[in-house]
């Protein structure tokens, strides 16, 4: 049905605009050819000189000083390290086009000439090695160069860009900060806002969309199991949480088999279990940590409440009296799906299809990764937003996988590494293309 709508677009849009059109994209393709090779040393730099979240306060001041460099009004701390942009080109939509810019404590491991031997002490003092696992780097690259192109094209759109730079993104905290800050309040409220982020699955030259929820809603828990501790040898005299904890564990995995409906993904991930300090000693507790991945309120809803009666549950058959019951702790801070808006994300396909061909713009099934972009189309504002995949795997590699099913790394692996070239010139292409036509629409 995606695709049909799509097409449909197509079909109504191109009789109008496509000799304008191909004379738009013959102009677009020639300036990102001009500065594939200046984003390629910028993308390098912000490769070499990873910061992690909450950190960012060189790379900020370098997304600081390219918008300056394009023309761009430049307001920096943001919601911290954040930098917001505006560039005003008459009377029209206001897009906004985010990037993050946060790395991870991760030592790298591709064998680039150019990779990361940073390390840093984050907040706690804990210091580590640090890269862009993330792909950030290409975002911000990415990010400037549909900038700069769209900046060189303003005879050809009217409107205004708000750019933001977000940090903290892999704290799932970044969006909030910044709107908490008064992103909205202080800048102009967009009518749309849009972004990339790289996927280790796609060739890179090509564009992955789903017009919907993309990206999951992540929520944490913790369940401290009581029990009484005893000798090992006696285990009649004790009620043994280790034993508990492992029933309770097995009993979690029927939530989403049994409990939620089939066609409802949701993912229940025990991630951590501690408990006792020696083999003949039976522990008074056990505590185990939990991930929980949903894509909608009500699924997350009842995996809740299905933990709370599971726990207790087994708690009650195990003989323990109320005061033993189990501790069930979810983390207060809200991570929501990435629910990318339906007509906005078919408008942009069509766009992106008529510069880089049918076949290089690919329909996706949603992941259960998480990212806090969607907190952006969650205020009172109800902005609505688009997430997309950017090809950045390098396409040799991606056919020899498809061929021989050899290993490529995915997001936060060490070894994580996009064909930068062709991800950059069809990111830049196909963002600039959509934003022009997202500035023409008059609807």
């Amino acid at each position: 049905m995606e695709k049909l709508l799509a097409l449909v677009l197509l079909i109504l849009i191109m009789p109008k605009v496509n000799g304008q059109r191909d004379n738009l994209n013959g102009k677009i393709l020639e300036l990102i050819d001009n500065e594939t090779d200046r984003y390629r040393n910028v993308y390098k730099d912000l490769h070499q000189h990873p910061e992690l979240s909450n950190m960012e306060f060189e790379t900020s001041k370098k997304m600081a000083e390219e918008l300056k460099s394009i023309g761009f009004d430049v307001t920096t701390g943001v919601g911290g390290n954040g930098v917001v942009g505006i560039f005003k080109n008459g009377e029209g939509k206001i897009i906004m086009l985010r990037t993050d810019m946060d790395a991870l404590p991760i030592k790298e491991n591709t064998g680039a000439d150019f990779a990361s031997c940073v390390t840093m002490k984050d907040h706690y003092g804990n210091e580590s090695p640090v890269m862009h696992a993330c792909g950030h780097d290409l975002h911000m690259t990415t990010w400037m160069g549909t900038l700069r192109t769209l900046v060189a094209l303003r005879n050809e759109w009217k409107g205004t860009i708000m750019a933001v730079a977000q940090p903290a993104e892999e704290l799932t905290a970044g969006a909030d900060e910044m709107i908490n800050d008064g992103l909205f309040k202080k800048f102009p409220v967009p009518d749309f806002a849009l972004c990339y982020h790289v996927s280790p699955e796609l060739a890179a030259g090509t564009i992955g969309y789903y017009p919907g929820p993309i990206f999951a809603g992540v929520k944490s828990a913790q369940i401290t199991v009581y029990g009484i501790g005893g000798h090992g040898a006696m285990p009649q005299k004790s009620i043994d949480p280790v034993v508990l904890a492992a029933k309770i564990i097995l009993d979690i995995q029927t939530i989403v088999s049994r409990r939620i409906n089939p066609v409802k993904p949701a993912v229940v991930t025990v991630g951590s279990i501690h408990g006792g300090s020696r083999d003949n000693i039976i522990p008074d507790d056990v505590r185990m940590l939990l991930t929980i991945r949903f894509f909608e309120d009500e699924v997350f809803k009842t995996i809740k409440e299905s933990i709370l009666n599971i726990t207790r549950g087994d708690a009650i058959a195990a003989g323990l009296p109320e005061s033993k019951m189990p501790l069930v702790v979810f983390d207060s801070s809200d991570v929501p799906p990435v629910t990318n808006n339906r007509d906005l994300v078919l408008k942009s396909v069509v766009s992106m299809k008529s510069l880089l061909g049918e076949n290089n713009v690919i329909l996706v099934d949603p992941l259960t990764t998480a990212e806090d972009f969607g907190k952006y189309g969650l205020t009172k504002e109800k902005i609505p937003i688009a997430l997309f995949w950017l090809g950045g795997v390098n396409r040799s590699k991606y056919l020899e996988h498809i061929e021989k099913g050899t290993y490529l790394p995915y997001l936060h692996n060490s070894a994580f590494a996009p064909d930068f070239d062709p991800a950059f010139k069809c990111g830049v292409t196909a963002m600039t293309r959509t934003l022009i036509d997202l500035f023409r629409d008059k609807k």
